[in-house]
């Protein structure tokens, strides 16, 4: 398991696992980040990383895409 910030733009991978907080996993699951679904990473800036989950792209924090490991 790696967290998903180690993904390059373009690639897909499954999530396998969220790290964190209840409030943090439940803000995550929220958004659609769940184990077992898939998720894209659009773009990556700085700050931000831009992922496709479901049909939906959010941009989250790289201290946030750390709790999540694909």
């Amino acid at each position: 398991m790696m967290p998903l910030t180690m993904l390059n733009s373009g690639e897909t991978a499954e999530i396998k696992r969220i790290k964190g907080r209840d409030d943090v996993k439940r803000f995550l699951e929220n958004l659609g980040f769940v184990t077992g679904e898939e998720v894209r990473v659009v773009s990556s800036n700085e700050g931000n990383i831009i992922v496709q989950v479901k049909d939906s792209r959010v941009a989250v924090s790289k201290g946030i895409a750390n709790k999540i490991m694909i």
